[in-house]
């Protein structure tokens, strides 16, 4: 009998979960449109491995880490029989076959497929996942081992270089994530070295994702002009920690501490810069080419480091008006951005298994199979969010790991899985 938050959990799932969660939230009809909108139809009818049953398999994947090609698509196939989908003179494919059907599948698939399923699932009665009228999302990266083969040290490098090269080749991958529910909505892969590698790259691909009842939140990595201009010409609501050498002009104080300022283009320098910076506090509005009008929020965080020292957070948002959300407020909800290294944590530790290098030998198939891991998390944190807003309680209360755990045991159970 399930007890506390388990049972909670278990209440608000349906009748019959395991390989049938990775079809709850990932449609047949949308792989189907996905695989068609790439051209990776299958090329022959009566194939035991079209292409919807590869993207299952590459979630599937991500859901038996520990278990090998083989014995994952025994599981995948028990499903299909199960329906009916699954011939009885079948035989579960090799190891070879399988990986061959993954090559034809490639990433396109399931990249397209990820943008279509993965949207924000927190309502406005789910706890911790709103600001006022902004939904809380953030944005950051991570990096991920993939197998040392020369295909994947060419298409991604490793990071470092001499003695303290990284042991394998490293994909980076920048998410845009839900605070209050962990999913991940957007994601942005790409090499760890060489032009256009660097996490601010992959994060401005994912600026079109956002809407404008979104509160983005993002560390001080993340800042540059242009980068700031794209995001909040989203129309969302931006909180970003400002570098620690952006200078920030004090145009007038506001009664919360905090103050109205500007960030300038770096093009504007010299005399036009002062020059901008006087016009501004004399009401003027600069051309938005040549800065921003922001809201500036400072306080300081006692000891973090470790070293009898504070530190100062400096922290930029497009919500010019204290009355909107107090510095305060705007100083607690930046916080909530570590809600982000939390999913991280469950993808890569939980998910993955901690230091576990992915499977694939080839770039192509390495993007596919951290798509998989990427659509099996939307489809866990999705569960998790549905289940602790019908319970009104706050998704962190519902353990991200027991929950893969009662997926897991529940293998046999299949009706939730359509053809």
């Amino acid at each position: 009998m399930s007890t506390g938050v388990e049972g909670v959990l278990v209440a608000g799932l349906p009748d019959r979960i395991s390989l049938g969660l990775l079809a709850r939230s990932v449609p047949r009809e949308d792989i189907d449109s996905a695989v068609v909108a790439c051209g990776r139809q299958a090329k022959r009818a009566g194939g035991k491995l079209p292409p919807h049953v590869m993207v299952y398999f590459a979630m599937a994947l991500a859901l038996y880490a520990d278990d090998d090609y083989e014995e994952v698509m025994v599981k995948l196939s028990e499903t299909l029989a199960s329906w009916g989908c699954w011939e009885e003179a079948w035989e579960v494919p090799t190891t070879g076959g399988i990986t061959q059907a993954r090559a034809r599948l490639g990433a396109a698939p399931l990249a397209g497929l990820f943008e279509t399923v993965a949207v924000p699932v927190a309502d406005p009665l789910t706890r911790g996942a709103w600001l006022g009228p902004w939904r809380l999302m953030s944005v950051d990266g991570f990096e991920w081992d993939a197998p040392d083969t020369a295909e994947n040290a060419e298409h991604f490098g490793y990071s470092g270089s001499g003695d303290k090269r990284s042991a394998f080749p490293k994909v980076r991958v920048v998410t845009l994530g839900e605070c209050g529910s962990h999913a991940m909505v957007g994601a942005a892969l790409g090499p760890c070295a060489g032009k256009g590698s660097g996490e601010q790259s992959l994060a401005r691909q994912l600026f079109n994702r956002l809407d404008e009842d979104m509160l983005l939140i993002a560390d001080r990595n993340f800042y540059n002009f242009a980068d700031w201009c794209a995001a909040a010409g989203s129309g969302a609501a931006l909180l970003w920690r400002a570098k620690a050498d952006l200078t920030l002009p004090l145009l007038r104080q506001y009664p919360d501490g905090s103050y109205a300022s500007l960030v300038i283009s770096p093009k504007v320098t010299g005399a036009a810069r002062t020059r901008l910076i006087e016009s501004a506090r004399a009401g003027q509005v600069p051309a938005p080419e040549r800065a921003r009008a922001v809201r500036v929020v400072e306080y300081e965080v006692p000891d973090r480091e470790g070293d009898g020292k504070g530190e100062l957070i400096c922290l930029l948002t497009t919500v010019t008006d204290p009355m909107a959300a107090p510095a305060t407020v705007l100083a607690d909800t930046y916080h909530q951005r570590w809600e982000h290294e939390t999913s991280n944590d469950q993808l890569k530790t939980h998910l993955r298994g901690p230091g576990r290098v992915l499977r694939s030998k080839k770039p192509d198939t390495v993007e596919q199979e951290i798509y998989g891991y990427l659509l099996t998390h939307y489809a866990i944190s999705s569960l998790i969010c549905e289940a602790a807003t019908a319970a009104d309680i706050d998704p962190d209360r519902i353990k991200f790991a027991r929950t893969v755990r009662i997926v897991r045991r529940r293998v046999a159970d299949s009706a939730a899985f359509p053809p």
